[in-house]
């Protein structure tokens, strides 16, 4: 019988962490308190709220759900708060870096513009992570319901901070809206400031929308991209040109992407050589972390500990991690292994 290994021993990078989202729901819970914001019972009573947002309607209640989140985050101490709770939650779970993602001006209203929302959560990275000692930086993301002209502003924000720990150019929010080439002078400019191109994709519509990330935005890496599963012509490009999809099963379930784990394709994109990093994307709302997926692909898929642990290479190889913190976390997978 396989000696089983502990998953949160696995060295391992997170490339998918929305920043609300990372909240715990005890601190959700706190700081609405603080500020006299009534919580639906949805994020008030412990359990992940049941949610699907493969219909208008559902999608829309799931951003409300974020939304009422996010306005519980006002002060410098509420972000720094968030990010050393994220760094601490992606310790125990194994994590070495994180690369946590967010639209700064969704924070700019209360934290005095969006330069100094930028610059406040860029110290609370750079705080959490010299106090837990777990790799840091921030992907900055557009919102593609919004004009794409904004993302361009959020572009030239991202490059300029990129020696404040800015590595990545993202694009979130519902793909069934806004298409991906009217974001492509967005991403032309975050490529030409040195930044990796991280768009979603390939999770509430079609393999097109992951065509649509690599042919209109360059992208390196694929929020999601789950759906390139239904295309074989799709996963052998991914696997050609090493397109690291940044897949979320415990989301995918939760959001009706699929209806049960095990349906996530987690095996289809792992046998056609897609590089993939597991994610936890946002666990306030769906209730479970970086760990519990790479559960999942042994539970519920029967990854072996070998396979686990490319798993966590392929997350570490597909992050902005420098050279020698990418040597060290994939020393210790091999150690792992080993053990």
């Amino acid at each position: 019988m396989e000696h089983v290994r502990d998953i949160t021993l696995l060295p391992k990078a997170h490339l998918h962490l929305h920043f609300t989202g990372s909240m715990r729901p005890t601190t959700l819970i706190e700081l609405a308190d603080k500020y006299g914001v009534h919580l639906p019972e949805a994020l008030s009573s412990g359990t992940p709220p049941r949610l699907r947002a493969t219909d208008e309607r559902g999608w829309f209640r799931f951003q409300r759900l974020y939304d009422i989140a996010r306005s519980c985050l006002r002060e410098p101490e509420d972000i720094r708060r968030l990010v050393r709770e994220a760094a601490q939650e992606d310790v125990r779970d194994g994590s070495g870096w994180l690369e946590i993602q967010v639209d700064p001006t969704s924070y700019a209203p209360p934290l005095g513009g969006l330069i100094p929302a930028l610059e406040i959560i860029l110290d609370a990275v750079d705080g959490a992570s010299r106090e837990t000692g777990l790799g840091m930086r921030v992907l900055v993301a557009a919102n593609r319901m919004k004009h794409p002209l904004e993302a361009r502003t959020l572009a030239r924000l991202a490059v300029r901070f990129a020696d404040r720990g800015v590595v990545g150019f993202g694009l979130s929010n519902d793909e069934r809206r806004g298409m991906a080439r009217d974001f492509d002078r967005a991403f032309a400019i975050a490529r030409e400031g040195g930044l990796l191109a991280a768009p979603h994709g390939g999770e509430l519509t079609g393999p097109s929308s992951v065509r649509d990330c690599l042919d209109d935005l360059r992208a390196a890496r694929v929020g999601h991209g789950v759906r390139a599963a239904e295309d074989p012509r799709l996963l052998r490009r991914l696997a050609e040109k090493g397109v690291t999809c940044e897949v979320c099963p415990t989301s995918n379930v939760a959001l009706g992407v699929y209806e049960k784990p095990e349906d996530v394709p987690l095996r289809t994109l792992f046998d056609a050589g897609v590089p993939m990093a597991l994610g936890a994307d946002d666990p306030l709302l769906f209730g479970s972390r970086l760990a519990a997926q790479y559960e999942i692909a042994r539970r519920h898929h029967g990854f072996t500990d070998a396979e686990l642990a490319e798993l966590a290479r392929q997350s570490v190889r597909g992050s902005a991690a420098p050279e020698d913190v990418r040597a060290k976390l994939l020393a210790g997978i091999d150690h792992w292994l080993a053990s």
